[in-house]
């Protein structure tokens, strides 16, 4: 079993969502960033440190078991700037508004914030609608190289 889908596996088991992993070069720091799934979601839900150490200690129990090697492990809450990373995340955030980068430029411009309008598909191609400054745009999802939610303070 791969690593991603190891930790995957073991963050929904507890009940919580995976919303990204990153590993550093030879994968001796491993980042994992957790928030609750939308239908566990209430007003002022959110990830706390208890959280994080409960997933914690079961990601070093089962790095343990299936011999996994690295040096540390960090377990956090995606913050109030969460990036966008699947499909469903586009979804379940519209009307949000959003900043996000993308691999290829559509008109010389490859950063882009506005509001999340949804996920659409089209010719089963799926499709992110943003508007800004009036003007809808669309990107291809595996056009879009980063999103983040942008925070409210």
């Amino acid at each position: 079993m791969q690593l991603s889908d190891l930790i995957e596996t073991t963050v929904v088991g507890l009940g919580y969502e995976l919303v990204e992993f990153e590993t550093s070069p030879r994968a001796r720091l491993l980042r994992v960033l957790i928030d609750r799934p939308e239908a566990a979601q209430t007003v002022k839900s959110g990830i706390n440190v208890e959280d994080c150490v409960a997933v914690s200690n079961q990601l070093s129990r089962v790095f343990m078991v299936e011999n996994v090697d690295y040096d540390r492990l960090e377990v956090s809450s995606p913050g109030l700037d969460r990036p966008l990373v699947k499909p469903a995340d586009y979804r379940r955030f519209a009307g949000q508004e959003v900043q996000l980068k993308l691999r290829v430029p559509l008109g010389n411009q490859r950063n882009f914030s506005g509001v999340l309008e949804g996920l659409r598909e089209e010719g089963g191609v799926e499709m992110v609608c943003l508007r800004a400054n009036e003007t809808l745009h669309q990107f291809a999802f595996e056009n879009i190289d980063r999103a983040r939610l942008v925070p409210k303070l």
